[in-house]
């Protein structure tokens, strides 16, 4: 499928779904990627990707880009794997919270590692895909104990693509 062709893919994909991902979403451009958020959210453009909903301020999505020192390739995963452990855990350390799943999962066709942290009033998911120079982190929070509303999170990790 060529890449122009995918967020419209996502959009089609959700309208045909039952349950909440019958909401409109709206597709997010950045700098080299796209990911759907609810329409209704409010986009904030700045260092990251911000959205999150009027009505619940604390929930968010964000999507920050990094530079890699050096090039990463798919075939330094398992070595990659161990060090992003160690950067949650000093995450997770600094804001107060704790790391409740790692898990290695598929975003944007890519395996990447993703976490769940329970911080404070908040639970939070974070997500590290890299590629190439350049790592690209997938946040979202909500109040604790309010599960993924919207679907914001969701939407978020499933629709992400690099272009």
């Amino acid at each position: 499928m060529a890449k122009g062709l995918l967020p419209l893919a996502v959009l089609f994909i959700l309208a045909a779904c039952g349950g909440s991902a019958q909401q409109s979403v709206r597709v997010v451009r950045g700098s080299g990627y796209t990911f759907a958020i609810p329409a209704r959210w409010t986009l904030f453009r700045g260092a990251a990707l911000r959205a999150q909903p009027a009505s619940e301020p604390r929930t968010m999505v964000v999507v920050q880009t990094y530079p890699l020192r050096r090039a990463y390739r798919p075939a330094l995963f398992g070595g990659a794997t161990a060090e992003l452990d160690r950067v949650a855990a000093r995450l997770a350390a600094l804001g107060n919270a704790r790391v409740t799943e790692r898990a290695t999962t598929t975003v944007a066709g890519r395996k990447i590692r993703a976490y769940r942290f329970a911080a404070g009033v908040y639970d939070a998911r974070l997500g590290f895909v890299l590629v190439g120079k350049r790592e690209y982190q997938l946040y979202c929070r909500a109040p604790r104990g309010a599960g993924d509303p919207d679907g914001a999170c969701g939407l978020l990790f499933s629709s992400f693509s690099l272009s």
